[in-house]
């Protein structure tokens, strides 16, 4: 498929903290490997992301160091920045959005709908804290959750037990800043009528985008079914992008953060296309650019990737939090504002786990990426194998370090990197590295009998660009290490070793076929492993951009007869025992201070909550009639007048069912779209609040009272039973 212009967006990461792999995971590693695949295609292609800088985590962030909001995101911005180039992490432009370009871009965008009338002006009650003299954003009200009884919850969610809430819900509500209990105080905002936006533009915008990825489209249609209400768009803030002038009762405000950010992708288009590339400018401004010279940056306009053009493609990667911001409201402003091109894809990946628990910045609970650096220098392309590898695609998945190990070793190391050294140390050996001519049998070549293998190139160099272009970059990696595994049975099954004391000339055919492979698997591998690519084709002595891979039917032109290969080197290195264990016992023991307040508070709550007897035995025949399944929830909204109840739509393999569930406390109905669950499919049917119900899911219940779901470790088709 090719496409005229696409433009690649990645969410813009909050500039108050280092990159973990979470963040790599989640979007910045699936964003680089679709932006280097384009590029290798040869099509028109931008990638934008950069730092978020304004919103309340900065100024929670700077609080907490003693210092100025500006301060705290030129460390950060600089520090992701880098990070992303030592990951080969390579968007076209890198960029903030405190730069002047951004705020006046997203200015002129809030006037243009400010003059459209597009907002509706209102006067609401917020929070205020007396002694500090400010409003209070959620995150600045800590109180009791109602849900756990955690004393340190937020007002937008409790940490303990993930609920999600609201200032209101609290239970003795005070203010980060003075500790005092807030007041409610009168203030006004301007919203953007999300309801009406809903009737005339974006339930029909969601329904023609079927083909998103299930989480995508069904917490989209979730959000939609339960109705949107208007959502303000400014906020009573001192750091953010000023309301522009023009306007009255500005004083005190700035833009709402996830108005202004998704802007910062045509902001830094904006910037990507003009002349403030020039060095004094990335300087000022620590901007990063890649490609400097391209033509493109002088010969088009910003608008030429952003007009609302048939032959433009928008592609936002995202990680699902972020999913409701550009599946709906992004869309939604630029719908009002006219002439804008709207999402084709939205590619939002789960979340990524640590060793079993919940990633927490806030514990120190994390694999931060430029410590890794520090720990494994050279391997950048192991984290991002097996961050692609093990990518939460469609559920929240795991890492663990002994994973990680297993899959450099076992996958890297012994299928694709053993393949690889083995062909080039044999060419080395027989021909001083000199690409053989394939061998002759009585005056003809002996390539036919090994046709298949060629073939077989191409069917996964097919079946990866397949993947690649349906966002399923997992698929599409193990197609790449099919092809090695292939490269590698080739050598077992024809012996070159053993047949060049008998058959010179077949040994020919089989070297020459198998650097075939080797050179495919250099181009193949760039978009997912640029390093170990860059370096195989260094050693393979073959220039990085003279060959389109992915445009051929076949590939007999990667290397030619006569074509003299350098010194093979290791493409990969094997990770030992011990530098795994010092990484488990590093992360155990950040996390372990930080982590010992919240045990206390946990078995604090398991003195209240008592482990329950155990029920009467039954008999297997009882077990026995239970069928229990694997199931995927398609679909989930609120239970009217019903706190407690979601209403789920469940595919369980065998058809398409509503279950009532008493998780509404524990899960909102987005974030579950998508998720497997196991599923009792033959208990009879009941209704609850008029709905019948068809079934009930099974959950386990934590220490802390949080509800998870019982699912398989591994992702399995749905109607699978559980035995």
């Amino acid at each position: 498929m090719t496409h005229k212009r696409t433009t690649i967006t990645a969410a813009l990461l909050y500039a108050n903290g280092p990159v973990h792999i979470g963040h790599l995971a989640g979007c910045y590693i699936p964003a680089d490997i679709y932006a280097r695949y384009l590029r290798g295609k040869g099509e028109d292609v931008i990638f934008v992301t950069g730092s978020d800088e304004h919103g309340v985590p900065i100024t929670i962030k700077a609080e907490k160091e003693g210092v100025t909001p500006q301060q705290v995101v030129d460390k950060y911005h600089k520090m992701i920045k880098d990070t992303f180039d030592s990951f080969g992490i390579c968007p076209d432009i890198y960029s903030r959005t405190s730069n002047p370009v951004h705020h006046q871009t997203s200015q002129d965008f809030f006037k243009l709908l400010y003059d459209k009338g597009a907002f509706v002006e209102k006067e609401t009650e917020q929070f205020f804290d007396v002694s500090a003299n400010k409003f209070l954003a959620d995150r600045y009200i800590i109180g009791t959750c109602p849900v756990c009884g955690n004393e340190n919850a937020y007002g937008d969610q409790c940490e303990r037990c993930g609920s999600t809430l609201s200032p209101d819900e609290l239970i003795n509500p005070h203010s980060a800043l003075s500790g005092l209990k807030p007041i409610k105080k009168i203030t006004k905002n301007w919203y953007l009528p999300l309801d009406e936006i809903q009737i005339s533009f974006l339930n029909e915008y969601v329904a023609s985008h079927k083909n998103w990825k299930p989480n995508v489209y069904g917490q989209c249609q979730s959000w939609l079914k339960e109705g949107l209400r208007p959502r303000a768009m400014t906020r009573d803030l001192d750091w953010g992008v000023a309301l522009p002038k023009g306007i009255a009762d500005t004083e005190g405000k700035v833009l709402y953060v996830w108005f202004d950010a998704p802007i910062g992708y045509i902001s830094m288009t904006k910037e990507l296309f003009s002349k403030s590339q020039d060095a004094d400018y990335q300087q000022q401004y620590n901007v990063g650019f890649l490609n400097k010279e391209d033509k493109r940056w002088t010969e088009k306009n910003y608008m030429d990737y952003w007009s609302d053009d048939e032959n433009n493609r928008l592609v936002h990667f995202i990680g699902k939090d972020n999913i409701v911001f550009h599946g709906l409201i992004f869309p939604a402003m630029c719908h009002v504002h006219g002439g804008l091109s709207i999402a084709d894809a939205i590619p939002a990946n789960e979340f990524l786990n640590l060793e079993g628990d919940k990633i927490s910045t806030s514990r120190n609970w994390a694999v931060w990426a430029h410590e890794y650096l520090l720990d494994f220098p050279g391997q950048q392309d192991a984290l991002r194998y097996f961050l692609t590898s093990n990518a939460p695609e469609t559920k929240d998945n795991n890492f663990t370090w002994k994973d990680f190990q297993t899959a450099n070793n076992s996958e890297l190391v012994a299928i694709l990197g053993n393949f690889i050294n083995r062909v080039l140390v044999l060419t080395d050996k027989y021909y001083g590295g000199i690409v053989p001519e394939i061998g002759k049998d009585n005056g003809s070549d002996k390539l036919g009998k090994w046709d298949l293998n060629l073939l077989n190139i191409i069917q996964y160099k097919n079946e990866i660009q397949d993947n690649v272009e349906s966002f399923k970059f997992r698929d599409a990696l193990e197609s790449l290490i099919k092809l090695a595994r292939m490269g590698n049975k080739f050598l077992a099954d024809t012996e070159p070793w053993k047949l060049v004391k008998i058959d010179q000339e077949n040994v020919k055919t089989i070297m020459f076929v198998s650097l075939q492979i080797t050179a495919s698997l250099a181009w193949l591998m760039e978009p997912f492993m640029p390093f170990s690519s860059r370096k195989l084709k260094q050693m393979l002595n073959i220039e990085e951009s003279k060959y389109d891979i992915w445009a051929v039917d076949e590939i007999f032109d990667l290397m030619k007869p006569g074509h003299q290969l350098n010194k093979p080197t290791l493409l990969f290195e094997k990770i030992e025992d011990e530098a795994i264990e010092a990484q488990i016992a590093k992360l155990k023991a950040t996390a372990g201070a930080k982590k010992e307040e919240s045990d206390k508070n946990v078995a604090a709550y398991k003195e209240d909550k008592l482990i329950s007897a155990q029920k009467p035995d039954i008999s297997f025949d009882d077990f026995a009639k239970l069928d229990i399944r694997v199931g995927t929830i398609i679909g989930a909204e609120k239970v009217e007048k019903a706190d407690k109840l979601l209403k789920l739509k469940i595919d369980t393999g065998i058809d398409i069912r509503t279950v009532v569930s008493g998780i509404a406390l524990h899960y909102s109905p987005e974030e579950i779209i998508g998720k497997q669950v196991s599923i009792l499919v033959n208990l009879t049917a009941k209704k609850l609040k008029g709905i019948e119900s068809q079934g009930m899911i099974l959950m386990a219940e934590n220490a802390d009272g949080k509800l998870e779901f019982v699912v398989p470790k591994n992702e399995v088709s749905n109607g699978a039973e559980i035995r």
